[in-house]
């Protein structure tokens, strides 16, 4: 605020002074303070708006407008040569008129394509990468909250997008009556907060609206066509339909599924049983993962902490379940560790 102030009264005094030097009238002079006025709140205006974008997309409409000038002043050069060029006015409307399509043209198409651009990654060029480093935030993976531990890790690279339409969802959560959805709500935010904070992330909000698709889910997938970028979500049918558009999607389930360790039949664990299964003689247990196991033949050892042999692995969308079977009771509770022989 204290720069846009100073930026408005040197705009207003410095108009007032020209507008008393050129017109030599101190009634007239007032009217150059207020077109210095207006031209700072129109500067201060400019300014909200670019910094909705990308330096990526700024860097690419300066360029292009620069290159637009460029070339309306090659072209100009050749009509010197042409006899009408010597009516010293038209030649300046001419000249006015090519400047304007030419650096217009180049300011849309600079910003447009920018994204397609791969810059070299050192120098003052780093970090200017490819559309496809774009990883637009969905509303469940920031409910979820892991996504600020894999941030932390610093395996997370590229630009972290936080569309509107997400952040206006979260809210909405956060003020719902229901307070289960509330604090899923003030979750999120909280979780948004600890992300924004890291310094080795560059996060952006973006305003991209699009009025004419209903949904979250749609409103993702246009974006991340349009921004040519990566979903990074944990929602299993947002999962199907973007890859069926053709989107990117980064999973947070099919990481931790990923990164959970490797357990082959023969191995022995050991694991406390909390509950029955499904099945007639099954006890269930759980690593500390959360990796469900089943045992057989424990049923009546319930809340008893046992060494079992693993007899098979079932990899499902949902998760992984072990198969074990009961070995001997572990009298020292050493609950939930793997044990590898």
């Amino acid at each position: 605020m204290l720069i846009r102030s100073l930026l408005i009264g040197i705009c207003s005094v410095s108009g007032y002074f020209i507008a008393l030097k050129y017109l030599a009238s101190y009634q007239l002079s007032i009217i150059g303070l207020l077109l210095g006025f207006i031209a700072a709140v129109i500067v201060i205006q400019i300014e909200q708006i670019i910094r909705r974008f990308s330096l990526r997309i700024i860097l690419g409409g300066v360029v292009g407008t620069i290159i637009g000038l460029l070339i309306a002043i090659l072209l100009s050069y050749g009509l010197r040569f042409v006899t009408v060029w010597e009516q010293q006015e038209l030649a300046f409307l001419i000249y006015a008129l090519m400047a304007s399509i030419l650096g217009y043209l180049g300011l849309v198409i600079g910003s447009k394509k920018s994204e397609e651009i791969s810059l070299p990654a050192f120098g003052p060029f780093k970090g200017f990468r490819g559309g496809s480093d774009y990883r637009i935030l969905d509303t469940s993976v920031i409910i979820d909250g892991r996504i600020a531990d894999i941030c932390d890790t610093g395996f997370m690279e590229g630009t972290l997008i936080v569309p509107r339409f997400v952040l206006d969802e979260l809210q909405h959560i956060a003020d719902s009556s229901d307070s289960m959805k509330r604090s899923r709500g003030r979750r999120g935010l909280d979780i948004l907060n600890r992300v924004q904070k890291n310094q080795g992330l560059n996060i952006e909000i973006v305003d991209h609206e699009f009025p004419k698709i209903k949904g979250v889910d749609a409103k993702l997938v246009a974006l991340a066509k349009k921004m040519n970028g990566k979903i990074i979500t944990n929602d299993f049918n947002l999962n199907k339909v973007a890859e069926l558009q053709g989107i990117k999607i980064l999973n947070v389930n099919e990481l931790a599924n990923a990164l959970k360790p490797v357990v082959l039949p023969g191995e022995l664990m050991v694991v406390k049983v909390i509950k029955e299964g499904k099945e007639p003689g099954q006890g269930v247990a759980y690593l500390d993962d959360g990796t469900m196991v089943i045992v057989d033949h424990a049923s009546r050892h319930l809340g008893e902490t046992l060494e079992v042999a693993v007899t098979s692995v079932l990899q499902t969308t949902a998760g992984r379940m072990i198969f074990t079977d009961l070995k001997a009771v572990v009298p020292e509770k050493r609950v939930h560790s793997v044990e590898a022989l």
